[in-house]
């Protein structure tokens, strides 16, 4: 589905029965809301509806002007629940879905029952912007996602993956492939340039942080890290997945989920 704010497209879907509590899923970078397929069924068969939106220049979303900041990623998902008059939602975010998650369970509380943050971390590392400067000037240069394919989903999953899941990680890598040059660049400069350590100890939305064991871009450090300055919040590895443990041991993942959703159902009214 589509809808017009602040004058560009945004895609989403939104499933399940209205009257149930909602799950929205936010999605990692160079990714969009198909990187939720693993979740959805199981989300719907334990009474939730699953709300999943695509960020700027991502999956259908259309591309704003680079760059962008976490605040204006936040705010474009508070938009969005706005337009479809949710009041409040279960929000699951992944890497810079968990991000800009955090922007908003500090600036917009009252609009979240309860976060799942996966795979993610509290701040920039202070080498982000210079990290990132030279994959930017090639994918600019190429007007194409193809010079950092290659690095992000070896990043993103264990070599033994791509042979005992090939057709779900072309799916993947053709979503990868299919982001646009600004949404990247725009979604890399937001995440170069955040920091949201010293507002953590103020989120009282109930916290989980989840994420893969060997993890390589958000490494479970940082996400322990992130857990430690959340009052209550607790961290909880997956084995045997990197970045997109959802994906890669959904099983496991989804147990966590629905566990957590039960546990927190009540606070989602």
């Amino acid at each position: 589905m589509l809808v017009n704010l602040q004058g560009r497209r945004v895609s989403y879907d939104l499933l399940g029965a209205e009257d149930a509590p909602v799950v929205c899923f936010a999605h990692s970078l160079a990714s969009d809301g198909g990187m939720w397929a693993e979740q959805v069924e199981a989300v719907l068969a334990a009474g939730f509806r699953v709300l999943r939106a695509d960020m700027r220049g991502h999956g259908g979303s259309a591309p704003a002007e680079p760059p962008y900041t976490m605040d204006a990623l936040a705010d474009d998902l508070v938009a969005l629940l706005d337009a479809l008059a949710l009041e409040r939602v279960h929000l699951v975010g992944l890497s810079i879905g968990g991000m800009l998650a955090q922007s908003l369970a500090i600036r917009n509380p009252a609009k979240l029952a309860s976060l799942l943050l996966c795979d993610t971390q509290p701040s920039a590392p202070p080498s982000a912007r210079g990290a990132w400067s030279a994959p930017l000037a090639m994918v600019r240069q190429a007007d194409s996602l193809a010079p950092v394919r290659s690095g992000l989903l070896k990043a993103w999953f264990t070599d033994a993956f791509k042979t005992q899941r090939a057709a779900r990680w072309q799916q993947i890598h053709d979503t990868l492939m299919g982001t646009s040059v600004a949404g990247f660049e725009g979604c890399v400069a937001a995440m170069s340039e955040f920091d949201y350590t010293a507002s953590l100890g103020s989120v009282r939305v109930p916290t989980l942080v989840v994420y893969g064991a060997d993890d390589p871009m958000t490494p479970p450090a940082e996400n322990q890290r992130l857990a430690a300055s959340i009052p209550g919040a607790r961290a909880e590895a997956i084995a045997g997945a990197k970045h997109f443990p959802n994906v890669e041991q959904a099983e496991a993942f989804n147990r966590i989920l629905r566990d957590w959703l039960e546990a927190n159902r009540s606070h989602a009214f």
